[in-house]
């Protein structure tokens, strides 16, 4: 890693992806600084959802309609 960190040794696309794996994280998470689309929050949500029950889909959906209600709520109170 360090190799890699100081520009001794390129980072070979097996390696890249090795690392993407280990940490977890979709290639181009390591690559762009950042996604401002939340493309990559987007993935981190569904890998989380995959391995919910149905009960605890439904759980996780009320939730989320709650929060996303008072957040339209707050910016619509914030744009007055």
């Amino acid at each position: 890693m360090s190799h890699i960190e100081t520009g001794n040794t390129k980072l070979s696309l097996s390696v890249l992806v090795d690392l993407a794996e280990a940490l977890e994280v979709q290639t181009d998470d390591l690559l762009f600084e950042s996604q401002s689309d939340g493309s990559s929050l987007r993935r981190e949500l569904t890998n989380l959802l995959e391995s919910c029950t149905t009960q605890q889909l439904r759980i996780i959906t009320d939730l989320v309609r709650a929060a996303k209600i008072s957040l339209d709520k707050y910016a619509a109170n914030d744009l007055k």
